[in-house]
């Protein structure tokens, strides 16, 4: 089944500027090879449950070193027999507006 998951994660004791951690993240997932976007809110990678949760959890880890407490949003959507969901859900969407859309 694949899945396509948006989370942020971010600690709450490290003040305003958390840049530093989301990138620790960033650079987990990148790595990860699955597939993912990057947005202003957080980020979607793609694959199944199992893939992506290790993801989740391997963000977590990392970022529990040196984070005493840490928020996590996550969002899920579980669905059989789709694949490459991240470019096709706004292939969908921009085929029904007639237009690109800003991404």
């Amino acid at each position: 089944m694949s899945v396509l998951l948006e989370f942020s994660m971010s600690p709450l004791d490290k003040g305003e500027s958390v840049g530093a951690y989301v990138a620790r993240s960033l650079d987990i997932i990148d790595k990860s090879g699955i597939p993912y976007r990057l947005n202003p809110m957080g980020t979607v990678i793609e694959g199944e449950w199992d893939q992506v949760m290790a993801v989740v959890k391997a963000c977590y880890v990392a970022m529990r070193r040196d984070c005493r407490r840490i928020s996590c949003s996550i969002k899920i959507d579980a669905r059989e027999g789709h694949a490459d969901r991240l470019k096709a859900k706004v292939a969908s969407v921009e085929e029904r507006v007639g237009r690109k859309l800003k991404q």
